[in-house]
């Protein structure tokens, strides 16, 4: 009996122990932060449908539709869309810097074109503490259109395409903008989607000449149907679109990649993964598909002028298309109806959504600097070493060192270290598996995985 109740107390001991140790390994390797779950909870599925209706009731956002009416066209949807950011900065102090961001196009040979006309971005940025110059986007299209693009007078809801990307712009920007990070945070309504990527375009160069660290770009087109053409209804599975290498890469990178791998690790990807393990980590419900590819096969999102500009991007949309409610004119033919209207839209899965987007962007916000100088060595040894930089180390509580098998999607196995940059795995062939390093802080918060560049002899 006494060595029952000893028994007892020495297994409630390690039950307790274990909690604790959990509890410590939690803390310290970012995997929870309440502020998240609260930020999932303060995404309202009431404010995005207000959002999406209202950008359905200007008729027609073509992007060379009325800009002077102040109830229909696209010169109406960008102008309330500023003036909802500009509520939501007085909301938060004056701590969103709101301006309209475009050029000017004309005329091309494509016949996409039909006419001179502005194409303006609204642009909402929240600056960050410690890094201001470091910036984490997440965008929207304001555009919409009718089965033909240069039809400007045709009703053009885009409920679905894009005014629920845009909503859940405006939505992510009115719940993080009560809180303070280290980096900016920018939220933008991009114009000229549908005629050639014009908005990103002008932006992606507008950062360049300005010189922003560029973090990433989450680009949100279609968030909001769960009912697909196949007939799928799925209320919980979404993509993430990335390409696996920088564009602007050149052919030494891309020649190195043939002997020391790296040709699905380029920052996209990596930034892909980030989003996925996040939503893994805080909204575990949700279902994330990561798709090896820039888009939908033979197609292009918002994302892309930032990944020709080298800068990090992804696209993140619904995994259930309706090609019935895509580009389509308002109508019913042998039974079926076609048109991007709001019936369609699902307003739960675009809280989803959205939540996942703001969750990704607080995270990357409130995390250090990603190390950089990465390299890696140990050929035909039986131990890998990997050595860093960290610009900001007063900043960093520690390192995970990271690796997983080749062929697979996501980083799997990780090592915590700290006070040091460099770190030797023993016992582990350098041939059998991918490696990366990130940060951590203090409060656990871990930016992106930078995968090796450098080879050490």
């Amino acid at each position: 009996e006494n060595y029952s109740k000893l028994y007892l107390k020495i297994t409630d001991m390690k039950i307790l122990l274990t909690t604790i140790l959990l509890g410590v390994s939690t803390f310290i390797y970012g995997q929870i932060d309440t502020r998240i779950y609260e930020i999932v909870e303060n995404v309202s599925a009431k404010n995005l449908e207000h959002y999406v209706q209202t950008l359905v009731n200007f008729g027609t956002r073509n992007t060379f539709s009325e800009t002077k009416s102040d109830t229909r066209g696209i010169g109406a949807a960008r102008r309330w869309i500023k003036k909802e950011f500009e509520d939501i900065s007085n909301e938060c102090k004056n701590c969103l810097e709101v301006f309209f961001q475009g050029e000017t196009v004309t005329p091309d040979d494509g016949n996409r074109i039909p006419k001179t006309a502005e194409i303006l971005n609204v642009v909402a940025i929240q600056k960050g503490k410690k890094y201001p110059n470091s910036y984490i986007i997440m965008s929207g299209d304001i555009d919409s259109r009718a089965s033909d693009t240069q039809d400007f007078e045709t009703d053009a809801p885009g409920a679905n395409d894009n005014a629920t990307g845009m909503a859940g712009t405006l939505e992510a920007a009115k719940v993080l903008s009560q809180y303070e990070f280290d980096h900016s945070v920018v939220y933008v309504g991009l114009s000229g989607e549908e005629q050639g990527l014009y908005g990103g375009k002008f932006l992606a160069e507008y950062a360049k000449e300005n010189d922003w660290n560029v973090i990433g770009i989450l680009n949100n087109d279609m968030i909001g149907n769960i009912e697909g053409l196949d007939g799928v209804i799925d209320n919980r599975t979404f993509r993430i679109f990335s390409e696996a290498h920088n564009p602007t890469e050149t052919d030494r990178e891309r020649r190195m990649k043939r002997f020391y791998g790296g040709e699905v690790d380029g920052d996209s990807r990596q930034l892909a993964r980030y989003v996925y393990e996040t939503t893994q980590t805080y909204m575990p419900e949700m279902n994330p598909t990561m798709i090896y590819r820039l888009d939908r096969f033979g197609r292009g999102g918002h994302h892309k002028p930032f990944n020709d500009l080298g800068f990090p991007g992804i696209r993140i949309m619904e995994a259930h298309e309706n090609y019935t409610q895509q580009h389509q004119d308002i109508r019913s033919e042998n039974g079926i109806e076609y048109g991007d209207v709001i019936e369609h839209v699902n307003f739960e899965y675009v809280k989803k959504l959205t939540a996942v987007n703001a969750i990704s962007l607080a995270s990357l916000a409130w995390a250090p600097p990603a190390p950089t100088e990465v390299s890696i060595g140990g050929i035909v040894k039986p131990s890998v070493k990997l050595k860093w930089e960290q610009k900001n180390p007063e900043d960093v509580k520690g390192y995970k060192v990271y690796w997983r098998n080749t062929t697979s999607p996501t980083w799997d196995h990780f090592r915590y270290v700290e006070n040091i940059d460099e770190v030797t795995l023993e016992g582990i062939i350098i041939d059998n598996f991918f490696f990366g390093v990130a940060t951590i802080d203090e409060n656990g918060h871990e930016s992106v995985v930078v995968f090796p560049s450098k080879i050490m002899r």
